[in-house]
């Protein structure tokens, strides 16, 4: 059971969506994984989902589950794509993995309107500026 299980704090693993553009100059947005730490994250688990209200409406979208073998440190991972359609709901990434026999979990939530131009800063290790959770 999950309560039986001591989770360690998460620290030097960050979710960052960052804005590109694709082949045809379009902006498009990717969400990644960044392990900032000196080992290596196994077994990564990414459950994303959407949810919230827009004009007295519940907004909820389909649970999305991403599993990386591993990630290397000092490194990052794409994810998935994400539709800037959604940026006005809390936008959910729950992550899992292991470091040696240890479990780690923690949620990093994008609330709604917080993926906006304003909020962009230069991610260095991706190259690419987007909005950061720690």
């Amino acid at each position: 059971m999950k309560k039986d299980i001591a989770f360690e704090p998460v620290e030097g693993v960050s979710i960052a969506i960052a804005l590109e553009q694709n082949e045809f100059g379009q902006d498009i947005w990717n969400v990644y994984l960044i392990n900032n730490n000196s080992f290596f994250l196994d077994n990564v688990l990414v459950a994303s989902k959407g949810y919230g209200t827009h004009e007295g409406e519940e907004i909820k979208t389909s649970v999305l589950r991403h599993m990386f073998e591993q990630v290397e440190p000092k490194s990052f991972v794409k994810v998935e794509p994400i539709d800037p359609a959604i940026f006005h709901i809390n936008n959910e990434f729950w992550v899992s993995y292991y470091v040696g026999k240890k479990i780690f979990d923690k949620k990093f939530i994008f609330v709604p309107d917080s993926i906006v131009e304003n909020n962009l800063i230069d991610i260095s290790i991706l190259e690419k500026r987007g909005v950061l959770h720690n």
